[in-house]
């Protein structure tokens, strides 16, 4: 078990990408890879075995590809935060991801200095959810879906729900609502049962598709 700070699993079918990911990621004084894998379902097994704090996946793998890999994830309540890292920016790719499980995505271009950013926003619990993912989703918004059960948040669960979508880690939310930790977890926990949502990724899309994010 590696002491320093942010466990990374790296999930991904190019050997050269998963070798650029680890050199530049060891150098972070607060980033460890932990492990890899070469496609879904290896990177389900690594993630059930190696308890990372987040995983970067691929999407298109041979085998079993980066969202059935997400799925078995939340279906095993794996803990890890799942960063998608991918070069394909289609709706059809990017939106199916962040349904499955997602907290966020990059591209596998992105500089390396926000790829090590966006590891550490999504292990404190943020939602990377980018302007062109969010005009996705409203577009592809489900006529009926949630619209009723939203009515039954309280005035504060709508305020933490707004905080959700915009990024924000529960801290945080208790920061600026001056709560308590323990309190804006318990609001969270109330807003996805209210809404019959698996996580927080899904309650920021929620927010997002009915017009409650900043």
């Amino acid at each position: 078990m590696g002491d320093k700070g942010i466990r990374v699993l790296l999930v991904d079918d190019h050997q050269v990408v998963r070798r650029g990911l680890r050199t530049f990621l060891e150098v972070q004084d607060d980033i460890e890879v932990v492990g890899e894998a070469a496609d879904g379902a290896e990177g389900v097994a690594q993630a059930e075995e190696l308890g990372p704090d987040v995983v970067l996946m691929d999407v298109k793998m041979p085998g079993m590809d980066g969202i059935e890999a997400l799925r078995r994830l939340r279906a095993l309540d794996n803990p890890a935060k799942v960063l998608v890292v991918t070069s394909f920016t289609e709706r059809r790719t990017v939106v199916p991801a962040l349904r499955a499980g997602a907290s966020g995505y990059v591209y596998k271009d992105v500089d390396p200095d926000a790829l090590a950013g966006a590891i550490r926003s999504v292990h404190a619990g943020h939602v990377l959810l980018q302007s062109e993912v969010a005009d996705a989703l409203l577009s592809e918004d489900e006529p009926g879906t949630g619209q009723g059960r939203g009515t039954s948040l309280t005035e504060r669960e709508r305020e933490v729900l707004g905080l959700i979508a915009d990024g924000r880690s529960n801290r945080e939310i208790a920061r600026a609502l001056v709560l308590s930790e323990k309190t804006v977890k318990t609001h969270v926990s109330n807003i996805l049962m209210k809404l019959d949502l698996a996580d927080r990724t899904q309650a920021a899309l929620w927010a997002v598709r009915h017009g409650l994010s900043g």
